[in-house]
């Protein structure tokens, strides 16, 4: 009896509402052997007609938190190898090659990270933090799982490596987008920070901004793009200050 999956590479695509993306991510998965569209129930446009017009599996699952959606995922999606992708991401020739070698080989590895070339406001960024922006992505399904609600990690039963090639990832699409995920993402890690028992004193937001400011232009090497990499920075900063604040406000600091 060949216990074995029939599939040595699936190809997972988390979604919600992503019918402008969802086909150029699946076309650039099209050499995995099985792709599926894991598609958050509160989706509410054509993502799942488009991922089935181009032959990809679609399975509908509510959403809890990001651990479990992809944890569920490794669980029902069978095949020896799991490549997550998500819809905002294109896979490459020479990083489809890289994956394809790796699972070949048969290594001792759990996991692969994955680089990233994040293109923000449609310029490909290189400093202030968004490279290599290595992400958990290669999975051998049955030895890793991922933890935490939010801000999820992936916590792999053996060896972990770390691929050349990287994802296409197409980052944030303007300003206000950029705005509105921050505005998302600061709320969650003021939250966090709560909880965590951290109670800021009224100068911490305007102290974390100048120390955040530092460490994504300078010690991130933001400045290596220029008055982009100037513009992300300043950005980046002002976010953490409203985190701080947010938090003051949340816990009632004096």
């Amino acid at each position: 009896m060949n216990d074995q999956p029939a599939h040595r590479l699936a190809a997972i695509v988390p979604a919600r509402d992503e019918e402008d993306e969802i086909v150029a991510c699946l076309e650039s998965l099209s050499w995995a052997d099985r792709r599926v569209v894991w598609l958050d129930s509160r989706t509410t446009d054509r993502t799942a007609e488009l991922a089935r017009g181009v032959g990809a599996e679609v399975v509908e699952r509510h959403f809890d938190n990001f651990a479990q959606f992809h944890n569920d995922a490794l669980e029902r999606v069978e095949a020896e190898w799991i490549l997550f992708v998500d819809a905002d991401e294109r896979v490459t020739a020479p990083l489809a090659a890289e994956v394809e070698s790796v699972v070949a080989a048969e290594g001792e590895e759990a996991l692969w990270w994955v680089p990233r070339h994040n293109y923000i406001f449609g310029r490909l960024t290189l400093g202030a933090g968004w490279y290599p922006d290595y992400q958990a992505r290669l999975l051998r399904r049955g030895r890793v799982r991922w933890e935490r609600p939010v801000h999820e990690v992936a916590i792999a039963d053996g060896p972990e490596g770390y691929l050349e090639h990287p994802l296409i990832h197409h980052n944030y699409v303007d300003l206000a987008d950029f705005i509105a995920r921050q505005k998302r993402y600061t709320a969650i890690d003021a939250r966090i920070l709560l909880e965590q028992g951290v109670r800021p004193r009224l100068v911490t937001p305007y102290t974390q901004a100048v120390r955040h400011f530092w460490y994504r232009f300078v010690t991130l090497r933001g400045v290596r793009d220029g008055l982009h990499g100037l513009r992300l920075s300043l950005l980046m900063a002002y976010f953490e200050a409203v985190k701080y604040r947010m938090v003051r406000e949340m816990s009632g600091s004096r």
